[in-house]
């Protein structure tokens, strides 16, 4: 889809510019990941007050978080998350199996290791949106095989 080519290029050139910037050492990289999930943050924290100001009030996080996977997420990468799960004991797994920032990555196991660079900005943005919604929360993700990732979200209980 045509419309999905300026955000993928976007990112790239996102994680090129952070990259780049930094040397590269490990606490360096490590650096460039933080600031690509803060960013993320605050874009979430923009996109999710305009997508829910005329949504009704969620009576629980599982609301939430089924808002984030389908409204939230078809927003971002046009396509709902393809499954949900939860312990309910305030951890829920989104996974994607064709995540659209790393379809473009090659499948072959030695880019694994530059999926987190990839991942991070999502995880900011998905931890910044429920920041909005008065769920604190730790978002971390996961690659095992490309382009498939889950997306593992810690409810922090206040």
């Amino acid at each position: 889809m045509a419309h999905e080519a300026p955000f993928q290029l976007l990112h790239s050139e996102l994680i090129h510019y952070i990259c780049k910037s930094a040397d590269s050492t490990d606490s360096e990289n490590g650096r460039s990941v933080t600031k690509l999930e803060n960013m993320g943050f605050r874009v979430g924290q923009g996109l999710i007050e305009r997508l829910t100001k005329d949504t009704a009030r969620f009576k629980d996080e599982l609301d939430v978080m089924k808002f984030i996977c389908k409204d939230f997420w078809t927003c971002v990468f046009k396509k709902q998350i393809d499954n949900l799960r939860t312990n309910h004991q305030g951890i829920y797994v989104l996974q994607d199996n064709k995540f659209l920032l790393l379809c473009h990555l090659s499948a072959g196991k030695q880019y694994l290791e530059h999926a987190p660079k990839y991942l991070a900005f999502t995880c900011g943005l998905v931890r910044g949106a429920l920041s909005n919604m008065g769920v604190k929360s730790i978002v971390t993700a996961e690659v095992s095989v490309m382009p498939a990732c889950k997306f593992q979200v810690m409810i922090q209980k206040v």
